[in-house]
């Protein structure tokens, strides 16, 4: 019997403590080393820039279509939630990503940036209202992880009442954990009781512009990009704000700067996009054939996922290769290729406008416990704060 590779596990507290120790050592294993997603989910994980770049650029040789890896696992794997198959711009290539992706950036297109601006500055009113008065909060939780929730369900007209089940929902789809597959389930159900509403009744809304859409959507596969562009859009663009005001409460470069404008809430975001992406392992990739790549043999049964956050490490780890990168904007956070992000501008505009509005309200922020006591979420894909615990001056 063939013996299994060692893997290095990218979930559990251990790995969530110190991503970048375990990122460290996988790229002294090469520019492919060998992880696993979950219990008994292995894949192979992309650590350096330059070949993270091929994978995500190289449609030739790479697939985004899971189905053949999918086969190999249990339907109630906690993995599927995030990497199964669907009918979407995620899991596509050639011509149906073209229209799928078509859809998402046309329908998020409606949405331009003075308005943008205007809805999370309402919201950010209205969050801070809530707990300007206490003198102290959980900004991931009264904060970074509502505004966004309540922007996008917003615009896309999800009722109130649905809304802390769609945020139940996402929050447990993204920790792989034994309830995802549940999770994932419960939201999609919502998600088609507001497809079928809108289809019977359209409105003024994002699920009703993905329906009139003239590509054509089938019902099935407008639930699985709203759905989609859901999941993407709202825990990703949480733990950025989140993320970003850590770094400004923390680092000593910020100091006294939340105001004097010496370092600015676009710096931290984009310090997190490089660091500490949202999303630091994902775009799953298939290899069309059996291939060795860079001296990993690999089959279209293995999972190769990306490394954002290892990857800019090691493009960072000499200002020369940072430079002739394109400097501080050259991260692949957003990921690259025809695959990347559609909505990033939004993303960042969300963050940074959420961020000063934040602290031209609250103006002595502190951190209410030491940095090393702030604890980050378990998980394979992304990079996540347990809670933001802080205090201020009532207001």
């Amino acid at each position: 019997m063939t013996a299994r590779t060692p893997r290095t596990a990218l979930y559990g507290a251990r790995f969530a403590a110190d991503p970048h120790a375990h990122y460290t050592r996988l790229r002294d294993r090469g520019p492919l080393a060998p992880v696993e997603l979950a219990p008994g989910v292995d894949a192979w994980l992309v650590t350096d820039y330059h070949v993270a770049l091929e994978v995500l650029r190289d449609t030739d040789t790479w697939t985004r279509d899971p189905r053949r890896w999918q086969a190999t696992q249990p339907a109630d794997s906690p993995i599927l939630p995030l990497f199964g198959w669907r009918p979407t711009a995620l899991f596509s290539d050639g011509p149906a990503h073209t229209r799928y992706r078509q859809v998402i950036t046309d329908s998020v297109g409606i949405l331009e940036p003075h308005l943008l601006q205007r809805d999370t500055t309402a919201v950010a009113e209205q969050l801070i209202a809530e707990f300007a008065h206490a003198g102290k909060a959980d900004l991931l939780a009264a904060y970074a992880y509502r505004l966004p929730l309540l922007i996008l369900t917003s615009w896309y007209g999800v009722p109130d009442p649905d809304i802390d089940r769609i945020s139940t929902a996402m929050n447990r789809a993204f920790e792989t954990s034994s309830g995802a597959a549940a999770a994932y389930a419960d939201l999609v159900a919502v998600i088609t009781e507001q497809v079928a509403d809108r289809r019977a009744a359209p409105r003024h809304d994002l699920i009703s512009a993905f329906l009139g859409h003239p590509a054509q959507l089938a019902d099935d596969e407008v639930v699985r990009h709203i759905t989609l562009t859901l999941m993407a859009g709202h825990e990703p663009t949480a733990n950025l704000i989140a993320g970003a005001l850590l770094r400004m409460l923390s680092d000593d470069r910020y100091a006294g700067s939340l105001h004097s404008g010496a370092m600015t809430a676009h710096d931290a975001v984009n310090e997190v996009l490089w660091n500490d992406p949202p999303l630091s392992n994902f775009s799953p990739h298939y290899v069309r054939r059996e291939i060795v790549f860079h001296g990993t043999p690999l089959t279209p049964e293995q999972p190769v996922l990306v490394s954002y956050a290892s990857a800019n490490a090691q493009a960072a780890l000499t200002p020369a290769e940072s430079e002739s990168l394109g400097g501080s904007y050259a991260h692949l956070a957003w990921g690259a290729g025809p695959h990347r992000c559609p909505a990033r501008q939004p993303a960042v505009l969300m963050a940074v406008t959420a961020i000063e509005y934040l602290i031209s309200r609250l103006t002595d922020l502190r951190l209410a416990v030491p940095t090393a006591d702030v604890l980050w979420r378990p998980g394979p894909v992304h990079r996540a704060l347990v809670s933001l615990p802080v205090e201020f001056t009532p207001v």
